[in-house]
């Protein structure tokens, strides 16, 4: 990614648009702003300039934001892409485009710059992984010992962890708390009081009776209301660790 960078912002709202176009043009690591006004100007104008980033609103008539991100999928070298939406129901399908950001409006300035530290930030290789760790669990009288790699998730069990593997499941004496302070540079993730998800493990993030469900080897884990934004927060932006 360029250390400047040549941005798009497609938004059918003139006043959105035009604020945004500014807010990202007034910074340092932006060496220009072109905005239009929807998905087909969007992709008139990607026909005669390269791009390195593109702010697209998500509700526009004829072809939405999530259309056009699926086009620029398939691009050669697909631009980094930013949602910018007012509802929060499409992080979902953003999640499953490999959306670099999800901005919600009213943007803010911070949000703006953020974002755009996200996208330089981008192509950059994710740092190594944690030292896995072994966890010594007891089975018919026999101390086994399981890598902490091997591990999807973590359920609560009273005063125990049961560690779920793609293998089965191991009932040891931990605290969840405390693995969720010590997992967390391993790309562990707390989404409930009962669960530790293994973010890389996670298969499907489903919207239902407006719950947030995700799907770990078929087992359907809800994510507490007051932990989704994280959740979702780590899925579409990365910010959780490396999951060793």
């Amino acid at each position: 990614m360029p250390d400047h960078l040549r941005v798009l912002v497609v938004d059918d709202e003139p006043p959105a648009r035009g604020e945004l176009a500014y807010m990202i043009g007034r910074l340092d690591s932006v060496a220009s702003v072109q905005a239009v006004g929807s998905g087909i100007d969007a992709l008139r104008a990607l026909e005669s300039t390269v791009f390195d980033a593109v702010f697209l609103d998500i509700a526009m008539p004829g072809l939405s934001g999530l259309d056009l991100a699926r086009v620029l999928a398939r691009f050669e070298t697909p631009p980094a892409v930013v949602f910018v939406t007012a509802h929060d129901e499409h992080a979902v399908a953003a999640f499953e485009l490999d959306a670099v950001d999800y901005l919600l409006k009213p943007v803010r300035e911070a949000r703006v710059r953020e974002a755009v530290r996200r996208v330089l930030a981008h192509d950059i290789p994710a740092p190594p992984a944690a030292t896995d760790l072994t966890i010594p669990v007891e089975l018919g009288g026999v101390t086994r010992f399981v890598r902490r790699s091997d591990i999807h998730f973590v359920e609560a069990h009273g005063d125990y962890v049961r560690l779920h593997t793609a293998d089965g499941a191991h009932l040891v004496r931990l605290s969840l708390g405390n693995l969720e302070r010590d997992w967390a540079d391993a790309g562990f993730l707390r989404i409930h009081r009962s669960y530790l998800v293994c973010v890389r493990h996670i298969t499907e993030l489903r919207q239902h009776d407006q719950r947030c469900i995700v799907v770990i080897d078929g087992h359907e884990l809800e994510v507490s209301r007051r932990r989704t934004r994280d959740l979702k927060d780590v899925l579409l932006h990365g910010t959780s660790g490396g999951g060793s």
